[in-house]
C-alpha cells in the first residue's frame, strides 16, 4: 500500500482527506507566546476573526523533521509499504527540506515531492497521487504524473492589500510593488516551476481585482475541457460561492471545490483574499 501524506497548506476539504485516506501534517502558527497547529488547534474561522482585531501579527513555522518522521512511522505502522509525501513550495517554506531529512531516518521508502505551490495547487497534486494509487498505479508511475501536472497548474491570488504578503516575508517577485502601492489590491500568480509568487496585475477595487483574476485564470484554458477548479477564500464564503456558481454556468468543470484558506497561508494573503487554482486534463 502507498501512503499519501501532505502538509496543512494543501487546503484539501476534510471530506476528501477522509475519502482518500490522506494524512495531513500540520504546520505551526506562532501568535504572541502561543504556538498552534494549523487547522488543529487553530481553525480558519477563528484565525480570520482574530487577525483583524489582534494588534500582534502571527508568524508561521514548518513542521519539524521529528513531526514528519513520526507521521511516516505511523503511516507505515498502518500498513504502508511506500510513502509519497508532497509539500508546499520549497521557495516558500522549509517543509520540503524537513520532509526530505525525515525520510532518511525511517525504514519505509519515502518519495518527497516539492509541490512548487501552496493551497489547492498543492492539493490537486495530492488528490492526483491518491486517485492514481487507488487506480492501482505504482510510485514510479505516479511521480512522473505529478511532474506533468505541475506544468498544467494555474493559480492566481487576489488580495485586499500587499500588507500581509509583505509582513509574512513570502512576497517573492511581487516585492517590486512595495513602497507606493500597499493600498492597491494586488493580483499575484504562482510560478509552478520556481515555486515563487509572481506579480500579475493591480486594481483599485475589490471587484476589479476579482474580475482580473477570473479573466486571467480562464485565459489559460481557452479551448480546454475537463477543468478541475478550486475557489479558495479568506473567510468570504458567500462571495466564493457566487464565483463558483459563475464558473459552473460558464465553464461546467468536471470538478469544482470551494474551501476556506487555512491559517498558515492566511498569514500571507490576509482576510477577504480569494484564489483560483486549477488545471485541465489532456
Amino acid at each position: 500500500m502507498i501512503g499519501i501524506i501532505s502538509d496543512s497548506t494543501c487546503d484539501i476539504p476534510e471530506d476528501l482527506v477522509q475519502q482518500y485516506g490522506i494524512t495531513i501534517i500540520p504546520h505551526y502558527i506562532i501568535w504572541g507566546n502561543q504556538q498552534y497547529r494549523d487547522r488543529v488547534d487553530m481553525q480558519p474561522l477563528d484565525f480570520y476573526k482574530r487577525i483583524v482585531t489582534d494588534p500582534a501579527y502571527p508568524s508561521s513555522s514548518q513542521a519539524s523533521i521529528a513531526d514528519f518522521k513520526k507521521v511516516y512511522e505511523e503511516v507505515a505502522a498502518k500498513g504502508a509499504t511506500e510513502i509519497i509525501a508532497l509539500t508546499v513550495s520549497s521557495a516558500m517554506s522549509g517543509a520540503f527540506q524537513m520532509a526530505s531529512e525525515a525520510a532518511k531516518l525511517v525504514s519505509v521508502p519515502v518519495s518527497v515531492v516539492d509541490g512548487k505551490s501552496p493551497t489547492m495547487s498543492l492539493g490537486w497534486q495530492v488528490l492526483t497521487a491518491a486517485r492514481a494509487r487507488d487506480a492501482g498505479m505504482k510510485v514510479n508511475q505516479i511521480l512522473p504524473m505529478l511532474e506533468d501536472l505541475k506544468k498544467k497548474l494555474v493559480q492566481y491570488v487576489a488580495m485586499e492589500s500587499l500588507e500581509y504578503l509583505q509582513k509574512s516575508g513570502r512576497i517573492g517577485n511581487a516585492v517590486k510593488w512595495v513602497g507606493s502601492v500597499l493600498k492597491i489590491r494586488p493580483l499575484v500568480s504562482i510560478n509552478h516551476l520556481s515555486g515563487l509568487v509572481e506579480p500579475a496585475s493591480l486594481s483599485r477595487t475589490h471587484k476589479g481585482v476579482i474580475d482580473l483574476m477570473y479573466r486571467k485564470f480562464f485565459e489559460h484554458f481557452k479551448g480546454k475541457e475537463k477543468l478541475h477548479v478550486a475557489v479558495m477564500h479568506g473567510n468570504i464564503p458567500e462571495e466564493a460561492e457566487k464565483l463558483a456558481e459563475r464558473i459552473r454556468q460558464e465553464f461546467n468543470p468536471v470538478e469544482l471545490i470551494v474551501n476556506i484558506t487555512g491559517p498558515v497561508l492566511g498569514i500571507s494573503t490576509g482576510p477577504s483574499a480569494m484564489a483560483l487554482c486549477g488545471y485541465a486534463e489532456d
